[in-house]
Order: structure tokens, then C-alpha cells, then sequence
């Protein structure tokens, strides 16, 4: 009796993890909600849990805002904060307990500073310290911050992109306070030129901490220890077959079984303007763009392992940062945010190492390093914002099992009611503007509009309504985000009394 109760809970077992597999190949981005930030980008996006809350910081130029997150992925906005000399944009943002207390730690890029915040108890901001650059402490230019959690205190590790590169060590004090311990100045050996991406690994009571270079492209391994000093145990550059790590970003990694394994994705130098001097090396071999797989063996250094090559079916040019999404023992789901391709790509990494390629959604704004996924019970999220200037847009996205869209088109309405005092010569051009942006904006399939003509008393004041039509979930992201479409609600806005949205799909005629 015991045998065949066993033999049934493990076949229910077995079928949930293949039930599971299924849909982990067929998940997608569905946008929650979207909320206007008071700067003027979101360069960096991070979040924290407090008391049951969930919180959302999005760090920009000059400031840092401040929203709570709910359960449906609603971002409701707190405050915000000015950065130390209004400068920025806030890099590297990382929240973190330290001892009971929680802290928000910023690397202010152009103010050359790395400011502590405590979070108080509304997720809302006290600064507590402010560490200013000096000759030995590689904080100019600012970028990157990762906490290291060793047995009797907690550190926090600084890479920048700067004239005078490296990677440093400060030990975080009960009271936020920064004081600093080791830095170790980049040279032709290491990959600490531009660290835009760090991650930590535990591995046999060891600790090692993975920097990328994008400067001098490649990725570097460090030991961490229980002092906070480190040194360097290997280091790989980039080549032309089996890694893709010029102008090497994101750095991430994560755990399947007894695997460890490290993550690191590139903007491509090509990306850039040879000719502005911004980057050092400007005689590289453009070789297409990959997320690039390294496996950590038992003395917790980089090994290439495998590799997931962009193509016509993938988003992957212009990598800025990685999340992972979930991770359980046979397998990861990760998110790939790009400034090239304005997408966000999901993608597998199986317990053997290797990456497929899940759905992309294509956002209609560039993601510079504003990417934070962010777990409330059993859903998935993630938080994206824009380096764009002139964006100012926060978004939530859900990572839910994709909706069957096949033969279906999506009609999008829009109802406008127009204030009392707007003239008829404004109507008549915020009409035409309006049907303008089919020629503005490509991704938009049809529209047509019209007066209301309906006598039932039901009309609520509407008087003009819109119906766009979309092929397909990234065209309406296009549409939502785009530049025309952004200009237009902000010339229309002050004659508009009221609006109504309604979407819904239907079967494509």
C-alpha cells in the first residue's frame, strides 16, 4: 500500500515538473501599470520588501522616486529624493539590511559619491552618510554597488567608469557609514575598466564576487574575505568564437543544483561613436551579439561554458541589464533588457548551462540599466524604466503563461471629453493630430474615429472616440511609448476634461 502511495505522489510529482517546463517555454510580459517619474530618466531600478510592502525605487538624474508596488503590479508613487548636488543619474542602486536597519545604497555617477539612505518605515528616504571620492578609491564616475554578506559584517563593493578605474571595498557601519577597506587599481590584467555589472556566489564556504570590464572587455573573479579585502583569481578577455564580452554590462548568475553559474550580457562597442573618445579601445572585431554562460569551478573561477547567439527571432543587441526572474533547481528564467533593440527578452538557462530563447515584448523605450525583477508571493514582476530624456515613465510588467493571440487583432479605444472653453479650432486640430500618428507611427494598423451621435443620455459628455487597431501585443507598446504619441498627449492634455481607455481583441476580419 505504501509502494503504490508512493508511486503516485511521484508520478503527480513528475507530471507538475512537466507541467511546469510547459510553461516556463511559453511565458510572457504583460503590462500592469505605468506611472510618471519626477526626474527627467530612470537610469537604474531597484526594490525591497519592509514590513509586508513592497517598494519600488527608480534613480534618475538629480533624484531618486519612490513608489510601493501591490499585488496586481500597481505603482503608486511616495516621494522623491534629491541626490547630493542634484547630480546623478543614480547608478547601481542596492537595498539591503544591515543588522536590522534598511538601507538604500547609491552610486551617484557624476557627483562622484556613493550616498546611504535609510528606508524608513513608508519606503520613504533619510540620507545617513555620504562617501566622497578620493585618490585611492576608484568612486569617480560611480556605476556599480554590490553587498557582500560575510559572517561578522557586511561590505559593499564600488566599480565606476572613470580616468582612474578599479574596484573597491567599504565595510558598511550599523549607522550606514562607509568605511573603506582595500581597492585594487585596474590594470592590463584585470577586468575592472567600467565595471557595469558585479554578482556574489557562496561557494564551499567561499566567497567570490564577478565583475564585467566594459572598458577593457572581459569578466574578472575575485575571493572575498571575512575582512573585506579580496584578490583576483582569473580573468577571460573577449574572442571571436565562444564569448561575447565586448563592452561587457550585465553581470548576473544564479544556482541549479550543484552548479553555479555566472551570466554576462554586452552593449557592443559598435553601439557607440568611435569617434567621440568614449570608448578606450576603439579598434575591436564586431562579431554579433550573445549572452554569454560561464560556469564556477570548485576554486571559484570563470569557466566559458555556452552561449546564446541573438538572430532574427531574438532581442539581444544592446544587453544593459539581466534579472533573474525565477530559479529552481533544473532550471532559471531570465530577463534581458536592451537599449538597441527597446525589447525585453525572456530566456531559459537549464541545470546543464545552456540558454534558449522563451518571448520578447517589445517595450517602445530603450532600457539603459532600469530593469528589477521583483517576486510578491507567487507572481513575477518586473520594473522597467528609460535613460530617455524626456520619458519620464515608470512601467510594471507581469511574467504570466502567454495568451493565445492567433487570428486575433486588438482594437484600442479612445474616448475624449473636451473642456468647456476649448474652441472649436482646437478640437479640429487635436482631431487631426490624433489621426496624424498612423503616419508617425507604423506599428499602427488602422484608425478611425468619429462624434458621438448616440441619444440614449449614456454618453457621459464623450463626444469624440477613437478606434486604433494592433496586430499584436508590440504594437501597442510602440504606440503607448512613442515620441509622437508622447507629444501628442502632452499638446492635447490641457484641453482634455476627461478620457476613457478601453482595449479588447477580437478575430481579425
Amino acid at each position: 500500500m505504501n509502494y503504490i502511495k508512493g508511486f503516485v505522489l511521484f508520478g503527480l510529482l513528475f507530471l507538475s515538473q512537466i507541467g511546469l517546463a510547459q510553461v516556463s517555454d511559453e511565458l510572457m510580459l504583460y503590462r500592469k501599470d505605468f506611472k510618471s517619474i519626477s526626474g527627467n530618466n530612470t537610469v537604474s531600478v531597484t526594490s525591497f520588501e519592509k514590513s509586508g510592502i513592497h517598494y519600488v525605487y527608480a534613480g534618475g538624474i538629480g533624484n531618486v522616486d519612490v513608489y510601493s508596488l501591490d499585488k496586481d503590479g500597481v505603482l503608486t508613487p511616495i516621494s522623491n529624493h534629491e541626490l547630493h548636488m542634484q547630480k546623478g543619474p543614480a547608478r547601481g542602486m542596492v537595498a539591503d539590511r544591515i543588522n536590522g536597519t534598511d538601507f538604500l545604497f547609491v552610486a551617484n555617477k557624476y557627483g562622484d559619491a556613493i550616498e546611504t539612505f535609510k528606508i524608513l518605515d513608508n519606503g520613504s528616504l533619510e540620507r545617513v552618510s555620504l562617501t566622497m571620492d578620493t585618490d585611492e578609491t576608484h568612486l569617480g564616475t560611480a556605476i556599480t554597488l554590490q553587498v557582500v554578506h560575510m559572517k561578522k559584517a557586511s561590505y559593499l563593493f564600488v566599480g565606476g567608469l572613470e580616468d582612474n578605474p578599479g574596484l573597491s571595498s567599504f565595510k558598511i557601519q550599523d549607522d550606514g557609514n562607509l568605511i573603506h577597506v582595500q581597492s585594487m587599481k585596474d590594470d592590463e590584467k584585470i577586468h575592472t575598466d567600467g565595471i557595469i555589472g558585479m554578482f556574489t556566489h557562496k561557494n564551499k564556504g567561499k566567497t567570490f564576487l564577478y565583475t564585467g570590464g566594459f572598458q577593457d572587455n572581459g569578466v574578472s573573479s575575485f575571493r572575498v574575505y571575512e575582512n573585506g579585502s579580496f584578490k583576483n583569481i582569473n580573468n577571460i578577455s573577449d574572442n571571436t568564437n565562444d564569448r561575447y564580452l565586448t563592452g561587457a554590462y550585465p553581470v548576473t548568475g544564479v544556482t541549479l543544483g550543484d552548479s553555479k553559474y555566472v551570466i554576462v550580457g554586452h552593449r557592443h562597442h559598435k553601439y557607440y561613436n568611435k569617434e567621440s573618445g568614449f570608448i578606450k579601445r576603439p579598434n575591436f572585431v564586431y562579431h554579433g551579439d550573445a549572452v554569454s554562460v560561464f560556469k564556477i569551478n570548485n576554486k571559484g573561477a570563470l569557466v566559458p561554458h555556452s552561449i546564446l547567439k541573438d538572430n532574427e527571432n531574438t532581442k539581444l543587441q544592446g544587453q544593459t541589464r539581466i534579472e533573474i526572474v525565477s530559479a529552481r533547481d533544473n532550471e532559471a528564467i531570465l530577463a534581458v533588457g536592451t537599449r538597441d533593440d527597446a525589447s525585453i527578452q525572456l530566456i531559459k538557462l537549464n541545470k546543464e548551462g545552456i540558454l534558449s530563447p522563451i518571448n520578447y515584448l517589445e517595450t517602445g523605450f530603450s532600457i539603459y540599466y532600469g530593469l528589477k525583477s521583483h517576486k510578491i508571493g507567487e507572481d513575477n514582476f518586473l520594473i522597467a524604466g528609460s535613460q530617455k530624456v524626456g520619458f519620464k515613465k515608470l512601467v510594471s510588467y507581469k511574467v504570466s503563461p502567454k495568451i493565445d493571440r492567433n487570428g486575433k487583432v486588438l482594437r484600442h479605444i479612445v474616448n475624449l471629453k473636451y473642456k468647456e472653453d476649448a474652441t472649436e479650432a482646437q478640437v479640429d486640430e487635436a482631431v487631426k493630430a490624433f489621426v496624424d500618428l498612423k503616419n508617425e507611427i507604423p506599428e499602427i494598423s488602422n484608425i478611425e474615429w468619429g462624434v458621438n451621435d448616440s441619444e440614449e443620455g449614456a454618453s457621459k459628455g464623450f463626444t469624440h472616440s477613437f478606434t486604433i487597431t494592433f496586430n499584436d501585443e508590440h504594437a501597442r507598446e510602440i504606440y503607448l511609448f512613442h515620441e509622437a504619441h508622447t507629444a501628442l498627449v502632452n499638446k492635447i492634455g490641457p484641453i482634455i476634461g476627461d478620457v476613457l481607455v478601453m482595449d479588447y481583441w477580437t478575430i481579425k476580419n
